[in-house]
């Protein structure tokens, strides 16, 4: 196959109206129509079978197509995230770790002009070679080979340049997050004496680890190319090894530590049962420690970016509770209050813990 062209170069289309939006939290769906003209776009052969992927977004569908050239994902994008420039940005990030080897599904081009990207009816679809693997295993290998695999993620981009403006914010020092901290103390737990003290507390802990990050130089660290993404949920593994990463929409420009932070977090966070009161406030040390070893073993870290680990990762871990909960009252399919009770509590133990945890990795 010729190399993709630039995803710009595809069909600019503009007629409105595609695919099945459902009410209630369902997925949404293709249509009949949409699925046979998009697929007539591309050359994959005979179709043997179909099937919905139900992973992901709800609000981008996908379908695993099995044709006699193999295996395939179609995904259509979802409102708010399939902005051309975006996704050509996005794209470029992916064929551009495709040309090194890095280990991720490769984009399947257009029929006619072999672009990475199709636009038809205002939607943006997307087509994937299928990779098959397994979910996070949670053993100290399969962390290690996940941090090892973000060292090399930053690597191999540290020479990338792309004609696309990428996003520059993140959970870091972020304002939105302190505007959801206030929107649910306004609104969720507003009559709630308890659920106030909760939020009180934890727009103290994000405004401090916020300024302890800043005090260790943040602001004067390199910027380079990012996932923002990085979690056991993004990837595929097989016998402990990752073999695909998955989930390019969130790539930035950040200091490449606040993709560590995050990342440490979250293949460290111990959750349980579906009550939230009965996850413990600490983390996983030896998998904490792996992850970041992992990545250590291809890029060193400085003794300030290992200081500040801890504290990204209260404010990813505060972050990513306060969004959505701000927006609809509920993480998902818990509700928001005993969820953000235990945020607290594994936040308030990450604090106290923050200068033994940065010391694990010193040493």
């Amino acid at each position: 196959m010729q190399p993709l062209a630039s995803p710009m170069q595809s069909s600019m289309s503009g007629i409105s109206g595609t695919g099945q939006s459902l009410p209630g939290g369902q997925r949404e769906k293709f249509s009949a129509d949409e699925l046979a003209i998009v697929l007539s776009n591309y050359d994959i052969g005979i179709i043997e079978s179909i099937v919905e992927y139900p992973r992901g977004s709800r609000r981008a569908p996908k379908l695993l197509i099995t044709s006699e050239q193999g295996k395939f994902l179609l995904k259509r994008r979802a409102r708010g995230k399939d902005e051309v420039y975006k996704v050509a940005f996005s794209h470029s990030v992916q064929l551009f770790l495709a040309s090194k080897q890095f280990p991720l599904p490769h984009l399947i081009g257009t029929r006619k002009d072999n672009s990475s990207m199709l636009q038809w009816r205002g939607s943006v679809y997307e087509l994937f070679e299928y990779i098959a693997g397994q979910h996070y295993p949670h053993t100290l290998e399969a962390t290690f080979e996940a941090g090892r695999v973000l060292g090399l993620y930053h690597k191999l981009l540290g020479d990338f340049q792309s004609q696309w403006q990428p996003p520059e914010s993140s959970y870091h020092n972020q304002p939105s997050v302190l505007q959801g901290i206030k929107q649910i103390g306004a609104s969720l737990v507003a009559d709630n004496e308890a659920g106030q003290r909760v939020v009180a507390e934890l727009e103290r802990m994000y405004r401090e680890a916020s300024e302890r990050v800043e005090e260790l130089g943040i602001s004067n660290w390199p910027r380079q190319y990012v996932h923002a993404d990085w979690h056991p949920g993004n990837m595929l593994f097989r016998d402990n090894h990752v073999v695909a990463v998955i989930d390019y929409d969130s790539a930035r420009q950040l200091p490449r530590v606040v993709d560590v932070g995050n990342g440490a977090l979250q293949f460290s966070i111990i959750a349980g049962s579906e009550d939230p009161a009965k996850w413990p406030d600490y983390l996983d040390e030896a998998r904490y420690r792996r992850f970041v070893r992992g990545y250590d073993e291809v890029m060193l870290l400085s003794s300030a970016e290992v200081k500040a680990i801890p504290f990204l990762m209260v404010e990813a871990l505060v972050a990513e509770a306060v969004l959505p909960i701000a927006m609809t009252g509920s993480f998902g399919q818990k509700e928001g209050m005993p969820f953000l009770q235990m945020i607290e509590r594994k936040a308030t133990w990450m604090m106290q813990s923050a200068q033994r945890l940065s010391g694990l990795l010193e040493s």
